[in-house]
């Protein structure tokens, strides 16, 4: 009969209790009922009453697959990383309730190569390039002078400005622009004809950090609630 040492029984007995509590704990806490977030920050505006798990969704798979899908990926075993936890918060998140067909400045627009300048300049590849979340404003995208990446070329025949577009692009008058133009151009308003009677750069800049929208009260498009979202998502 094979006899144990004392010392041996004890690591083994040592290993089948920490496997046991390792395997009561992985169980427990992979459990979604015991799932917890923290948020870095309070929410931007507009999204104050949305569930965290609306934008960070479970990832696809077991902790155990994607730790497996993750060291696959180290050793070059598998092309791409695979998400863990929850599924990363994108552009497409983004667009499940915000896309429209009205947008003027849509995400495909900023992926046209003769962008490729003018992107480098902004780094405006992902909605979040100018709506960084938990950070309780509308937009983080302070810089109001933003048009001139694109626009050092514009100008109107019948101009509807007393003083022309091209003056005031020649003049780098740049933080006009938001006075009068709504950047994803979602607001029915009627644009001022005259410099004075346009939105103050006061009001621009309260409406990106939360106030209400200085432009109208009426949206050509609202975005999809947290209940229609779940409902679409449930289909």
């Amino acid at each position: 009969m094979l006899k144990i040492s004392r010392k041996r029984r004890r690591q083994w007995i040592g290993l089948s209790v920490g496997f046991f509590i390792t395997s009561i704990c992985y169980v427990v806490l992979s459990h979604p009922a015991n799932e917890d977030y923290l948020s870095k920050g309070p929410l931007n505006t507009g999204h104050e009453e949305l569930q965290c798990s609306s934008c960070h969704t479970s990832a696809k798979g077991n902790v155990f697959q994607q730790l497996q899908a993750n060291v696959m990926h180290t050793v070059g075993l598998r092309r791409t990383e695979a998400n863990f936890g929850t599924e990363n918060v994108d552009t497409q998140k983004c667009l499940a309730c915000h896309d429209r067909e009205n947008d003027r400045h849509p995400l495909h627009r900023f992926e046209e190569p003769r962008f490729a300048e003018a992107r480098q300049e902004l780094g405006v590849t992902q909605c979040e390039s100018c709506h960084q979340e938990h950070n309780g404003v509308r937009i983080t995208q302070t810089n109001l002078g933003y048009c001139q990446s694109c626009h050092e070329d514009t100008e109107m025949k019948n101009d509807p400005l007393e003083i022309s577009h091209k003056e005031l692009i020649a003049k780098k008058n740049w933080n006009t622009c938001l006075q009068c133009h709504d950047f994803h151009g979602n607001h029915i308003y009627e644009a001022s004809a005259t410099l004075k009677d346009t939105i103050p750069i006061a009001e621009i800049k309260a409406y990106f950090e939360g106030e209400d929208s200085p432009y109208a009260d009426i949206k050509k498009y609202y975005a999809t609630t947290e209940e229609e979202f779940l409902a679409e998502a449930e289909e």
